[in-house]
């Protein structure tokens, strides 16, 4: 393996697979797929999603809508809560593309109803159970009266309400997400009602985490599903039941570079400014920042439970494992570890290689 300094490796195979699997899904359901780039942050892998006809998409923010425009997208929307520090950028990309915006005050509208330069389709952030960021569901009051502002603007269209069950990530198994979802078209429900009784008779709904998006087959009351991290996958979706292991398609190659006999450890080049410092917990209380995994004819193999990543810090980890693998380790040798949290660490590290060699920027700018 010809790497020296720590590196993202993405599967294309996987990817498309995973792809394919959400572009089925949301046909079957009759809903738009406008998937969120924020995982990939990559021109190369918004190209693979053009094969199978994506041609809009979702962001976080807008300079990265500014680099996906630059790359030829024309369809986007930010899904963050407009910044109107940023309302000089925004008009220029809205001379250039169908920008889409994400208000969840008052005080949001009114300022882009007197400085937006262009008409803009505008979408509502509801809070359906996340507790993040929007308006929260069952203050209808205040969201019908953002509603009938925007509809009043010369400027602005009404295009409905955003959601993100966010806290679909904390489940631990397929039912507690599909609770979560249950309880969010629930919550879908009523506000369409509410939206029809005031005369809003033709509002669409835009959802959007990993969790319920793999999981879930009852999409009843959504319009369009913008999940992101299913590109790639990773342990957090692992452990809540969201993918398999043989879907997850990133893995960080790091060198090793010291071993302890004493405590059977293993210090990698790959720390907090590679990783980022998400985390998942063991039933016994163990933290993983991530699991080891070897590489065969090109394949992935599962991976060793027993062989973790324990700490991080800077730019230093350290490496749990069992005395065999310990063994068969050298200094200099390159590990394969699967990272806890994909976006956090594409962000981080800003390049990928695929599996067959080629390198790509993983971060649009």
């Amino acid at each position: 393996m010809d790497i020296s300094t720590p590196t993202i490796i993405i599967d294309k195979d996987i990817v498309l697979k995973n792809i394919q699997k959400m572009v089925e899904k949301t046909k079957k359901n009759n809903m738009a797929f406008r998937p969120h780039f924020k995982t990939h942050q990559s021109i190369e892998v918004g190209e693979w999603f053009k094969d199978f006809g994506i041609n809009y998409i979702t962001v976080s923010s807008v300079s990265m809508a500014k680099c996906f425009a630059n790359a030829g997208w024309k369809d986007i929307t930010i899904a963050f809560p407009v910044n109107i520090l940023e309302i000089e950028d925004i008009n220029k990309l809205s001379e250039k593309i169908k920008l889409n915006l994400l208000v969840n005050n008052l005080e949001t509208t009114e300022f882009l109803e007197q400085n937006i330069e262009k008409s803009t389709d505008i979408w509502i952030k509801v809070d359906v159970g996340y507790h993040r960021a929007g308006i929260p569901w069952n203050n209808f009051s205040y969201i019908l009266e953002i509603a009938k502002k925007i509809e009043s603007s010369s400027k602005l269209n009404f295009k409905g309400i955003l959601v993100h069950s966010g806290n679909s990530y904390k489940s631990s198994s397929k039912s507690e997400i599909l609770e979560v979802h249950t309880e969010a078209l629930e919550r879908i429900g009523s506000l369409r009602k509410k939206f029809s009784e005031n005369s809003f008779n033709s509002i669409k709904v835009s959802a959007g985490d990993t969790p319920t998006a793999s999981v879930a087959d009852d999409f009843e009351g959504i319009d369009e599903l913008r999940p992101g991290n299913f590109v790639y996958y990773d342990l957090t979706q692992l452990k809540n039941n969201s993918c398999s292991e043989e879907e997850i398609a990133i893995r960080v190659a790091c060198p090793v570079v010291s071993k302890n006999k004493e405590t059977m450890e293993l210090v990698i080049y790959g720390g907090g400014i590679h990783f980022s410092k998400d985390v998942i917990q063991t039933k016994s209380g163990e933290y993983i920042f991530g699991y080891l995994t070897d590489e065969v004819n090109g394949k992935w193999k599962p991976m060793h439970k027993d062989s973790y990543v324990t700490s991080l810090s800077q730019e230093h980890g350290i490496v749990k494992t069992d005395k065999e693998h310990f063994e068969n380790i050298q200094v200099g040798d390159v590990l394969l570890i699967v990272p806890v949290h994909s976006c956090m660490t594409v962000n981080a590290m800003g390049k990928f290689r695929l599996t067959t060699g080629e390198e790509f920027e993983a971060k649009c700018s």
